[in-house]
């Protein structure tokens, strides 16, 4: 597995419009782009923090997972990306190591990259996930 860096931080959200203030006026980000990710539900805007980014998650569904989550836990830290050459391959050999995989294969995710999640219950609560071209 060949890990370069965090790719990104996802924070679910109610609201993106009423969040996105605080990134930029607050924190002094500024907002690249806005994306709906239809088959899974959300809308995704980013943010660039030094090579990491900062991805708020916000639900299209209350049925899909942001909302589900949010309905849980609330606001806040959703998941942690970690950048890598080959997703796929990530997950074999995480799959391989014992651990529980949410995705088999890659999926297509925001800003066209192939996503794969790994189970929380598996990395100590984490919810993790490979991302890559």
């Amino acid at each position: 597995m060949n890990i370069s860096h965090i790719e990104h931080i996802g924070i679910a959200v109610k609201s993106i419009e009423e969040s996105i203030p605080y990134y930029e006026n607050v924190l002094g980000l500024k907002c690249y782009a806005v994306e709906e990710v239809k088959d899974q539900k959300v809308k995704t805007a980013f943010f660039m923090v030094g090579q990491t980014k900062i991805e708020l998650l916000e639900s299209t569904d209350p049925e899909g997972p942001i909302g589900k989550f949010i309905e849980k836990r609330g606001e806040g830290i959703h998941h942690i990306a970690f950048a890598t050459d080959d997703v796929n391959a990530a997950l074999a050999e995480a799959d391989s190591k014992g651990v529980k995989l949410i995705d088999q294969q890659s999926r297509k995710g925001a800003e066209g990259l192939n996503i794969g999640f790994l189970h929380p219950k598996f990395t100590q609560g984490v919810l993790t996930e490979f991302c890559g071209k």
